[in-house]
């Protein structure tokens, strides 16, 4: 069930630094949620090292998980199970289907004794106005433009320009849009 939530924004204060890192200062982390927003209570925020915010009348629905640094513009629609990973900025009024996968997890070639070598998260932008499909996965490193389409289904792993419908695996350009 969906609860209403007005303007919130809440604080996790970090450990003190220990005495032999007293040079290193972070600033407390937030979640913000905008005004109007509807975010079920299973939704998962993982906040602690950066900032999460989710515009205003956002609507989030059950078995979501966010990790920050994360940017949900106003008006957004994210349907049940979405995952939702570091460095990721979405739009105003997009629309986000069932069990979508939003992975910008990455890993450096290792050596032969382990290939995932050294780790990081590469930025993924989805512009306003477009609408992810079921079952999406989109990887790291993508930006979806304005206006665009995703087909159900689709692996995204190339840039999407504004108003295109793309779909399949990998996605692919289906067609223009108005």
């Amino acid at each position: 069930m969906l609860g209403h939530l007005s303007f919130l924004r809440w604080s996790t204060e970090r450990s003190p630094a220990s005495p032999e890192s007293a040079e290193i200062e972070e600033a407390p982390t937030t979640l913000t949620i905008g005004e109007g927003a509807k975010i079920d209570r299973s939704v998962k925020f993982f906040h602690r090292t950066s900032d999460i915010v989710i515009g205003d009348r956002a609507t989030l629905f059950r078995g979501s998980e966010i990790l920050g640094p994360v940017t949900i513009g106003d008006g957004v629609f994210i349907n049940r199970d979405a995952y939702i990973r570091a460095r990721t900025t979405i739009g105003d009024r997009v629309n986000i289907g069932p069990f979508v996968r939003i992975i910008t997890d990455t890993h450096e070639i290792g050596l032969s004794t382990r290939r995932a070598g050294r780790a990081g998260f590469d930025e993924l932008r989805i512009g306003d106005g477009s609408w992810i499909g079921a079952c999406v996965t989109i990887v790291g490193g993508v930006t979806i433009g304005q206006g665009c389409i995703v087909a159900a289904g689709a692996v995204v792993t190339d840039d999407v320009p504004d108003n295109t419908m793309v779909g399949g695996v990998p996605a692919r350009h289906i067609r223009d849009l108005d």
